[in-house]
């Protein structure tokens, strides 16, 4: 795994895992978010704020989720798969 891919696995493993899960679309995930749709999410030389990876990768999520790490795992698999990690 790359350094990037694990930072933001941490990354969003911290934000979303305070999430009461099973969550059944992306607003579910705001309240457990930091700073809200405006969080970012830092790693080497990509950076993403909330809001910016729901509208990239909306159409790559399976809703629901009943696990944070069922979450991070697709949306990490979708951010490589657009070539954005």
């Amino acid at each position: 795994m790359t350094d990037v891919k694990a930072e933001l696995r941490e990354q969003f493993m911290d934000a979303f895992g305070g999430a009461d899960f099973p969550v059944q679309n992306q607003m579910d995930l705001v309240p457990a978010l930091p700073d809200g749709p405006a969080t970012k999410f830092e790693a080497g030389d990509v950076s993403f704020t909330a809001m910016e990876l729901a509208a990239k990768l909306g159409s790559d999520q399976d809703f629901p989720y009943d696990t944070a790490e069922e979450l991070v795992d697709d949306v990490l698999e979708a951010l490589e798969s657009k070539d954005l990690i």
